[in-house]
């Protein structure tokens, strides 16, 4: 099993200078609201995705008053280990390095150490846009599938294009007949995205409806479906009947970009007819389903990051939850709460190893 062994935080948000030794099961950092507990498991996350779950620039997770960050993690395998850097200077390109050779490009290392987060934010899943969603299924698929994320990323650059192309055809500045330029790789590039998140869906379905009937009430049914512009037909038909549409907006109003799930509870939107606790389960089932996914698929566990869950969660769904990834079946979890002994007995009472760490002083682990 890889797990994470080590991890180095120098000038990262509100840490000037950060040491931790996790164990290769459960990790609880303790401490007060604001202190930076959950600052800890986004420097996790930077070390698996090469950006921040929280705040996506890079130069906003510098320390005040410090004109650089860096965060390294010693990652331990069976039989060996290896060691990532990330580090960030103000006004500099970001740098990534896997054992003190840097990448040419952060795809490179995108599904190596492979990470799912359960978060506050991610009620957001169910009531923001469908960018969100968007965002959250091509994070799981691009972890797995290298070709998925480099067609992703080829993808927005055509769009991009497109997009700037149709502006200079409102200034008057250029012609509606190059917009075939950028029309035959958009569908192209479109069609291969359509079809993988089609496979995503098709087998992600399953494991999300057995994690809500765990965490969740067995009586409730639940449905995820995608929606997509590839599956209305021809595409190429489809971008000429919207061009009238796209010049007046300046913008592609049509393609992979615009996709969504749905996301339903016996029949019905989650976002308007759930509670706020099959909310919650609702977003919990999904990320659980989202690590067994690439745990399955990668034949690697994931490192697990479950932030405030005690403040969002009731009793029930909480001794659940615990219960779960206390499993052998789950790997290396780290978890934030404000009171040690409440963790420290729940882990007591299953027989997990684990370790805790108060945030507030000097990082002392107690076994």
């Amino acid at each position: 099993m890889q797990y994470l062994s080590k991890l180095n935080l120098l000038n990262f948000k509100n840490h000037e200078n950060l040491e931790l030794e996790f164990c290769p099961k459960i990790n609880a950092l303790v401490g007060k609201n604001g202190v930076g507990k959950t600052n800890v498991l986004d420097a996790v996350y930077y070390l698996s995705m090469c950006k921040s779950y929280i705040n996506g620039v890079d130069k906003h997770n510098i320390r005040f008053d410090s004109g650089f960050f860096s965060i390294q993690g010693k990652f331990k395998h069976e039989k060996d280990s290896s060691t990532v850097l990330c580090s960030v200077k103000a006004g500099a390109k970001k740098v990534f390095k896997r054992n003190k050779v840097e990448y040419e490009k952060l795809a490179d290392h995108i599904g190596l150490y492979p990470v799912v987060f359960i978060s506050p934010y991610d009620g957001d899943l169910i009531a923001e846009g469908s960018e969100m969603r968007r965002k959250w299924m091509d994070g799981i698929i691009s972890q797995i599938d290298k070709k998925y994320l480099e067609n992703l990323m080829n993808y927005n650059r055509v769009v991009e294009q497109r997009n700037a192309l149709l502006k200079q055809i409102h200034l008057g500045n250029q012609n509606t007949s190059e917009l075939e330029i950028w029309d035959a790789p958009m569908e192209q590039l479109g069609e291969k995205i359509y079809e993988r998140r089609l496979v995503f869906v098709d087998s992600f379905i399953p494991i999300f409806e057995k994690y809500y009937q765990t965490i969740g009430a067995e009586t409730e049914t639940v449905q995820m479906v995608y929606r997509s512009d590839f599956g209305k037909g021809a595409f190429t038909s489809l971008l000429q009947s919207n061009l009238r549409k796209d010049l007046a907006y300046q913008y592609s109003t049509v393609g992979i970009h615009k996709d969504d799930l749905l996301f339903s509870l016996n029949g019905n939107p989650v976002k308007k007819y759930g509670s706020q606790g099959q909310q919650k389960s609702y977003v919990i089932a999904l990320r659980l389903a989202q690590y067994e996914y690439i745990a399955e698929i990668c034949n690697q566990k994931p490192v697990l990051l479950l932030d405030d869950i005690f403040d969002k969660l009731d009793s029930t769904r909480i001794l659940k939850l615990i219960d779960l990834v206390s499993s052998d079946f789950f790997g290396q979890v780290i978890i934030t709460d404000t009171e040690s002994e409440r963790l420290e007995l729940i882990f007591k009472e299953r027989n997990a190893e684990f370790r805790i760490f108060d945030i507030h002083s000097h990082p002392i682990p107690h076994e």
